[in-house]
């Protein structure tokens, strides 16, 4: 869930090849596919310059969305609850569509037909806009009373049609009656043959994106997944990669670090680099990561309500991960990958030019080089107070007025702490250590100002400083007695069987790294799986990695492992409050997240190639590789959706798609670009 932070308009970077104009763009063959995920029928359609989603929800709150990766915009319909469930049929798929607005300008979309056996369904509000309006209509109910829009009703259609707030091409919305007659309400009535069926054309005016696919996207080596080549294909652009759709069609910093850096293998050395270069486009003055975009009609409207006027696009910095994901990713690319090493020169010396509202790139510009730069002095400078006097107090924090800032970005993701676990105990060292790399490689040498040198110099020492004491003050122990009891209250208080747990606790005290610190420096006894961060960007001391993998692998309410896949949290150490808010209802509580398991599986992967690991020490890995594989095999079919729920029933766990109740705090993506990773993850020998 994005959390507001710092702003900044932007005009800064992307890739130094500037993507055709619209109606010049190279055309890719058209795709299309369909996820279902509980009550969602999800189809994906690209088709020349149409990339468009659509969302049919059934039950008895029915919806119909279409959100489309141009602007980040989409238009959608809510109806009014019937009472009783109601099914959508797709009678015709969606194929790609164009019109013209009321001034002539071009708008493109698709056509599709629905039914339903509804005796009657009544359109409540519709909205048009930036998905970021949708996603919060979805969420809250309101809208923003500019972007509202009265439709227009015919004998046989209802339509509701816009320019953009300012006056740029806008969104449209026409639902025409094939089967079925318009009431005198508003309402459509089923006909004769007691169904109601229409043919819906959704379409938007923001300029297209540059699809990338096939060979310019992927290099073959790829595992032979064809839904997650979709998902990936449809989520993938010149100009930046979307996080995840419908909820997210644009650019997330973190999301694109982490998904680049596990798809590395299997990714052409130009989508890595349009990806880096979309992550450096987007940089503050300072060196910090974007988190989230605001383009389109959201960036409209955010500009009015400051006074101002125009569609700059505006980036959230709100977030503190990405700024210490970016120099170790960039190092795996620039560093070890050999068609990365061969092109680093290049890359590093290509522009960056200004980024428009559609998020074409224009001009030359700054030097990647000196954007990567800008980023090392911001990780350099943030590391000095606690390797100077290592306190808890000089840990990297939230920023003030925030309860997020890294992948946990819920409220309640880090249980109220101000200083979180992958941050500050993996990420922060993992940057120090590429900052030292990329230094001593000499690649950075033409980007360098006075003064760099002498503030890089320390980042290999800085780096083992961080590694050595900040994961200290996140140890959690506990006594064995204390850890049965919590274990045994927890699981009755949910509801799961807590067996398995206690006979893998066995006889000895309890110890893992607390999910975040806080503010007064105590850790939050939540067992988490951010240990993954820690087998892909470190290499620990055998002992710790045996204790930190242990402490995820086991048994669910010990561990993180349960037949619905490895959970991304545990609270059963937690007080009362916070087991109440990491929930399987909770956007970050006891659910599973697809990427994180990859992360895990990748981690481990790279751990096992180490020569030092003792015998007993590579039988714990090997068999919680077994256990993992396990349950990635058994939630196969959720694998590319953003995350999961469960329930406990007839003596198992069963998956149940988030967002499916009505006590969930979010609805999943059917499409997530860090899902699509397990294209790069080998399974192990059987």
């Amino acid at each position: 869930m994005p959390t507001p932070g710092r702003m900044l308009i932007l005009c800064l970077a992307l890739p130094c090849a500037a993507p055709p104009a619209a109606g010049a763009a190279p055309q890719t063959p058209p795709f299309h596919f369909e996820v279902r995920q509980g009550a969602n029928l999800n189809y994906f359609l690209r088709d020349g310059q149409t990339a468009a989603h659509l969302v049919l929800r059934s039950g008895d709150a029915p919806r119909i969305l279409v959100a489309f990766p141009a602007g980040d915009s989409g238009v959608g319909v809510w109806f009014r609850r019937l009472g009783t469930p109601m099914q959508w049929v797709v009678d015709l798929p969606p194929a790609a569509t164009g019109a013209a607005d009321a001034a002539g300008r071009p708008l493109r979309g698709i056509v599709f037909e629905v039914s339903t056996g509804a005796t009657r369904l009544s359109p409540g509000q519709a909205v048009l806009s930036s998905i970021r309006v949708l996603r919060d209509y979805q969420g809250s109910g309101t809208l923003p009373a500019e972007v509202a829009v009265r439709p227009e009703v015919s004998a046989h259609s209802i339509n509701w049609a816009r320019a953009r707030l300012d006056g740029a091409p806008g969104y449209r919305l026409t639902l025409q009656i094939l089967d079925g007659s318009l009431e005198a309400g508003g309402s459509i009535a089923a006909g004769a043959d007691r169904r109601i069926r229409l043919r819906i054309t959704a379409l938007t005016g923001e300029t297209p994106l540059t699809p990338l696919a096939g060979a310019a996207l992927l290099n073959g080596r790829q595992n032979p997944d064809r839904m997650a080549v979709d998902v990936l294909t449809f989520l993938s652009y010149r100009e930046k990669f979307l996080a995840g759709s419908w909820r997210f069609d644009t650019y997330f910093g973190r999301d694109t670090l982490m998904a680049v850096r596990l798809l590395m293998p299997v990714l052409t050395p130009a989508a890595i680099e349009a990806a880096l270069r979309s992550v450096l486009a987007r940089l503050a003055p300072d060196g910090e990561v974007a988190h989230e975009e605001s383009i389109g009609e959201f960036a409209v409207l955010s500009h009015r309500r400051q006074g101002a006027s125009g569609d700059a696009p505006i980036l959230d910095y709100g977030m503190i991960d990405g700024n210490y994901l970016l120099p170790p990713v960039a190092a795996a690319y620039l560093l070890d990958l050999p068609e990365g090493r061969a092109r680093a020169a290049a890359f590093l010396r290509g522009g960056i030019g200004s980024l428009g509202a559609a998020g074409a790139a224009a001009g030359a510009g700054t030097p990647a080089g000196e954007a990567l730069v800008r980023n090392l002095r911001l990780v350099a400078a943030n590391a000095s107070k606690f390797a100077a006097a290592p306190r808890f107090d000089h840990l990297i924090a939230l920023k003030a007025g925030h309860d997020a800032g890294q992948w946990r970005d819920s409220s309640d993701g880090l249980g109220g702490g101000r200083y979180p676990y992958d941050v500050n105990a993996v990420l922060m060292p993992a940057a120090l250590r590429a900052a030292a790399r990329l230094l001593r490689s000499g690649v950075l040498d033409p980007y360098l100002a006075p003064g760099d040198r002498a503030l890089l110099a320390h980042a290999g020492s800085d780096a083992e400083l961080w590694r050595d004491r900040a994961p200290d003050f996140f140890d959690v122990r506990l006594d064995n007695s204390g850890a049965r009891a919590a274990i045994r209250a927890y699981a009755r208080r949910i509801g799961v069987p807590a067996g398995a747990a206690l006979a893998a606790l066995g006889a000895g005290a309890l110890r893992f790294h607390a999910i975040s610190l806080d503010g007064a420096g105590q850790p939050v006894p939540i067992v988490h799986s951010d240990e993954g961060f820690e087998l892909l960007f470190a290499t620990p001391a055998p002992a710790d990695l045996d204790r930190d993998v242990r402490s995820v692998i086991r048994p669910f309410p010990l561990g993180l492992m349960t037949g619905a896949g490895m959970l991304v949290a545990n609270p059963a150490f937690a007080d009362a409050g916070i087991q109440a808010r990491f929930s399987n209802h909770a956007y970050h509580g006891t659910v599973v997240w697809s990427w994180q398991q990859a992360l895990f599986a990748i981690g481990l992967q790279r751990q096992l190639r180490r020569t030092d690991l003792p015998q007993p020490v590579r039988r714990h890995l090997l068999a919680a590789r077994r256990r993992l594989w396990s349950a990635i095999r058994a939630t196969r079919t959720m694998r590319n959706s953003e995350l999961w729920s469960w329930r406990f029933t007839a003596g198992r766990y069963r998956i149940t798609p988030f967002g499916s109740s009505g006590a969930d705090a979010d609805e999943s993506n059917a499409a997530q670009l860090w899902s699509t990773v397990y294209l790069a993850v080998k399974p192990p020998p059987s």
